[in-house]
C-alpha cells in the first residue's frame, strides 16, 4: 500500500488586486491557473462602497444632480444627464433645443476623453509608457474644451432640470472648434498605431475573444458589445436629447477580441469629434440657461426610468417621486455592473499575463459595483451580485 506524503494541487490560486500595479481601482480577481493557463476566475468587489443611492433619498432632488455627477469622475456629465432627464419626466419639463444641443456636446466631449484614457491605460499595462504619456498629454486638449463649455475640467456640474447652467458665446465656440481641429489628427494617429504596432497587436489580437452569443447571454453592453459585432447603442435606440437630429454612426467591429474593443473606442472618439463639430456649427438660438428660482420645489408622485449611452455602455436610472422635496428611491445601474461582474468566463483558457489586458479592455469602473446586504428580521444576509444580475429571488 502506497502512502501519500505530498499532494500537489492541479491549480494555483493567484489573487490579482484589490491593490495591484495593473489595476487603477480596487477590485480583486481570484485567478486559478493550471500552469500558465487560467481555469477559473472569481470576481470580488465591495472595496469602494459609498452609499450613493441612500444619499439621493436623504437629500433634495436638486442636490441629487450634484450627487449623481460624483458617482464617476470620468463620466460625470452622463450620470447627471440621465438623472436630470428622470427629474424632468416627473416635473413635466422640456429643455430648449439649444440646451439639448449643449448637453450632447458635453457628453460627447466626455466620451472622447474617457476613451482616450482607457486606451492610455491599456498602453501602460502593455509596458508602452511613452504612448501612455502621449495620449494623456493630448487628452488635456479635450479636458480644456470641456472646461470652456462647462466651467469644470473634470466635474462639470453643468446640468439642471429644464436646461443647463452655462451658455457659450461665439468666442468660446471658436476656441472649442480650434481645439477639436488640433485633436483630430492625434486621434487618427493613435487609431493607426493600435492597428499596426506589434507591441500592441501581439498582446491584444485574439485575446479575450467574445462571440455575439456571449454578449447577449451575459448582458454585456457598450463598446464590448459593439466590438463583437452587436449593434446596440442607446443613443440610436432612444434618440434622447438631439441624437435623432445629429448625423452619426454606430461603430461596430466583428473580431470580438481585446484589440477590437480598443479600436471601437478610437473610432467612437473620432465619431464623437464629428458630432461636436456639427453641434457647434449648427447650434440653435434661444435660451439654454434655466432660472433655478422658478423651478418647482416638490417632486410629484410618480416613477421615471431613463437611460443613456455612457462611454462604457448603457446607464440607467429609476426614480420614484415622493410628493416631497426628495425622491423616495433612486436606483442606478451602471454598465460596469454587467460588464465586469459577468465577465469571469472570458478569461478561461488564456494565460495569467492576459488577465490584466482583458480586464482593461472592459474599461472597468469599480465604484458602482457592490454587493448588497439584505436585512430581514434583524439578521444580515449577504447577496452576491451574480444573483442580483440574474434576478434570482432572495428569500
Amino acid at each position: 500500500m502506497t502512502e501519500t506524503v505530498l499532494q500537489i494541487p492541479i491549480s494555483l490560486e493567484i489573487p490579482i488586486g484589490p491593490q495591484h500595479p495593473a489595476l487603477h481601482e480596487p477590485v480583486m480577481l481570484k485567478v486559478y491557473a493550471d500552469g500558465e493557463e487560467v481555469v477559473k476566475v472569481e470576481i470580488n468587489t465591495g472595496y469602494n462602497h459609498r452609499g450613493v443611492e441612500k444619499l439621493f433619498e436623504m437629500n433634495s432632488f436638486y442636490k441629487g444632480v450634484f450627487i449623481s455627477a460624483r458617482i464617476c469622475g470620468i463620466c460625470n456629465t452622463v450620470h447627471a444627464n440621465v438623472y436630470v432627464r428622470g427629474i424632468e419626466q416627473l416635473l413635466g419639463l422640456e429643455p430648449s433645443p439649444r440646451a439639448k444641443y449643449l448637453r450632447v456636446l458635453a457628453m460627447e466631449l466626455e466620451r472622447i476623453h474617457s476613451h482616450m484614457i482607457i486606451n492610455a491605460i491599456m498602453a501602460e499595462i502593455l509596458g508602452f509608457d511613452t504612448l501612455f504619456m502621449l495620449i494623456m498629454r493630448d487628452r488635456e486638449l479635450v479636458m480644456k474644451a470641456k472646461e470652456i463649455l462647462t466651467g469644470g475640467r473634470v466635474l462639470a456640474d453643468y446640468y439642471m432640470p429644464g436646461g443647463v447652467r452655462r451658455d457659450i458665446d461665439d468666442v468660446k465656440k471658436d476656441r472649442i472648434l480650434d481645439i477639436l481641429k488640433k485633436i483630430r489628427p492625434r486621434l487618427e494617429y493613435y487609431k493607426k498605431l493600435f492597428e499596426v504596432d506589434p507591441t500592441i497587436t501581439n498582446r491584444l489580437v485574439d485575446v479575450g475573444v467574445l462571440k455575439p452569443r456571449d454578449i447577449t447571454l451575459h448582458g454585456l453592453v457598450g463598446p464590448i458589445a459593439r466590438g463583437s459585432g452587436v449593434k446596440t447603442d442607446v443613443r440610436a435606440e432612444d434618440k434622447y436629447e438631439v441624437y435623432g437630429e445629429i448625423p452619426w454612426n454606430v461603430i461596430t467591429r466583428s473580431e470580438g477580441d481585446s484589440l477590437a474593443r480598443m479600436l471601437v473606442r478610437w473610432d467612437e472618439a473620432i465619431e464623437s469629434l464629428n458630432m461636436c463639430e456639427y453641434i457647434l456649427t449648427h447650434l440653435p438660438g434661444g435660451q439654454a440657461v434655466v432660472d433655478e428660482r422658478k423651478l418647482p420645489r416638490v417632486l410629484p408622485l410618480g416613477e421615471a426610468f431613463t437611460r443613456v449611452e455612457a462611454p462604457r455602455g448603457e446607464l440607467t436610472y429609476y426614480i420614484i417621486g415622493s410628493g416631497r422635496d426628495r425622491p423616495y428611491r433612486v436606483k442606478v445601474r451602471t454598465p460596469s455592473f454587467h460588464n465586469i461582474i459577468n465577465s469571469g468566463f472570458s478569461y478561461l483558457g488564456y494565460s495569467i499575463a492576459d488577465v490584466p489586458v482583458i480586464l482593461v479592455s472592459y474599461d472597468p469602473c469599480i465604484s458602482c459595483m457592490e454587493r448588497a446586504i439584505l436585512i430581514k428580521d434583524g439578521e444580515k444576509k449577504y447577496v452576491s451580485l451574480r444573483d442580483i444580475v440574474n434576478m434570482k429571488r432572495v428569500r
